[in-house]
């Protein structure tokens, strides 16, 4: 990770970083699809950074973007859990704003992978937070990032498929406590 700088930012902050944080996605995502599409990608960017808490850790070496990672506290009335499946926990998705945060994105550029940058701005982001668990969504055909995800401690607890126009099916992780050590 030599000459990476990691750094928090607040929505406010993040405002002049939006067209490389969406480049960074279509450069991800190419050939993703309309789920995948920038338009999309914008509105959620925006609707996600007008949430309370909203926060974003990125790496950057000098002036380019290596990757980000973001995520929000879910609030009381949340549509987070709307399309989730059955069976779940008693209370699982019941929230009050201080429970839970979401992690949206979590995305390293091509050239940057396998050099724990994906790691780091993960511990990083969760680092600062004081929430009681942590969510996320990933695609079941992600095996690098399921993999990555379990030795980072986190859990497989059902499916969810978002209401969206051809949204995907996401298997549901959670990571209780949020600062928890991964298994070794």
């Amino acid at each position: 990770m030599g000459g990476l700088d990691l750094r928090h930012h607040t929505a406010a902050e993040a405002a002049p970083l939006v067209d490389d944080l969406v480049a960074l996605y279509l450069q991800v995502y190419v050939g993703g699809g309309e789920f995948h599409s920038e338009d999309r990608y914008r509105r959620q960017l925006a609707a996600h950074m007008s949430r309370d808490g909203w926060s974003l850790v990125t790496a950057t070496a000098g002036a380019e973007l290596a990757g980000y990672i973001y995520g929000f506290p879910l609030p009381a009335e949340t549509g987070w859990w709307a399309g989730i499946e059955q069976p779940v926990p008693s209370g699982f998705v019941a929230e009050t704003g201080r429970r839970t945060f979401a992690v949206s994105e979590l995305l390293v550029q091509p050239r940057w992978r396998r050099q724990g940058v994906a790691r780091a701005l993960h511990d990083q982001l969760l680092s600062r937070r004081a929430e009681d668990r942590a969510t996320l969504l990933v695609d079941p055909e992600n095996s690098v990032a399921r993999r990555a995800y379990d030795s980072w401690g986190w859990r497989h607890v059902t499916y969810l498929t978002p209401s969206w126009d051809d949204a995907p099916r996401f298997m549901v992780l959670v990571r209780q406590p949020v600062h928890a050590e991964p298994r070794a």
